[in-house]
């Protein structure tokens, strides 16, 4: 996601210093500087984005660059928890700090179509939609706090949950002898169909599985869920199963394949 993403900035006429924790991914981004360091990324710059895997990797390297005016814009999808942690070390350091988690996989964010989720001082998201505008279609604001953390929580509890009953409904059809394609064609543009549902069935009828959006990042989302729900003190039995087949699916190796491949979690 994040490469896609430093091209648009790029692209819009931002002066990008970029930093990896693999640096070769770096340097296959075009018109960027690659930086040695977290630290030498954000030495002077006018806004700092952070878009890694998980609230772990954010917060390993966040204390080593979050410091001066700069607002921090985090966008990497990382829970309640390391939302918290996160908005923790800004306050201590005097640095505004931006909820912005981003809704899409690899197509929309390779198409500068990404959906920006932003919650912060009104002030500093203001100083940040250049950044949200060249990476994204939409920008939805949510408010003050970590409200961007929330919904994106939400829209990945109906986004997991929609794959994993694709899933199960595909691996049906292929049980009882109905062609899924078949399935697929009487939904498309009914009440109960969706594009992505067109997008995942077909991957998994081929089982063909090239990452859009891996699926050992969806298992994570989809952990990051039920920590919310615990924290909250509600049950979500369905996305507990959901997280169950997520796992299996990595357990059999399809971890860095796309998220649908969590069909052959169920699929004989």
């Amino acid at each position: 996601m994040g490469a896609p993403m430093a091209r648009h900035l790029v692209e819009a006429g931002h002066d990008v210093r970029l930093w990896n924790r693999t640096r070769e991914k770096a340097e296959e981004v075009e018109g960027v500087t690659v930086a040695d360091a977290p630290e030498s990324a954000a030495e002077g710059a006018d806004i700092l984005v952070t878009m890694l895997a998980d609230g772990d990797a954010v917060m390993s390297v966040a204390p080593a660059f979050v410091n001066g005016d700069a607002p921090w814009v985090q966008m990497s999808t990382v829970g309640l928890e390391a939302t918290r942690s996160a908005m923790s070390l800004a306050s201590r350091r005097g640095v505004p700090f931006v909820d912005a988690p981003v809704l899409g996989t690899k197509q929309p964010a390779e198409q500068g179509q990404l959906v920006v989720l932003a919650s912060g001082p009104g002030d500093a998201i203001e100083h940040a939609e250049p950044i949200f505008e060249a990476v994204g279609s939409k920008t939805v604001k949510l408010g003050r706090s970590d409200e961007a953390t929330r919904m994106k929580l939400v829209l990945n509890a109906w986004l997991v949950s929609l794959v994993e009953g694709l899933a199960e409904t595909i691996a049906l059809a292929q049980s009882i002898d109905v062609d899924p394609s078949a399935f697929l064609e009487i939904i498309d543009g009914a009440p109960m169909g969706t594009p992505y549902a067109q997008l995942k069935g077909k991957a998994m009828i081929e089982r063909e599985f090239p990452a859009s959006f891996p699926l050992s990042l969806a298992h994570k989302d989809a952990q990051l869920v039920l920590a919310a729900a615990e924290e909250a003190g509600v049950k979500l039995p369905a996305v507990q199963a959901v997280e169950r087949q997520f796992a299996r699916a990595a357990d059999k190796g399809h971890g860095g394949s796309d998220m649908a491949a969590v069909f052959l979690a169920t699929a004989t």
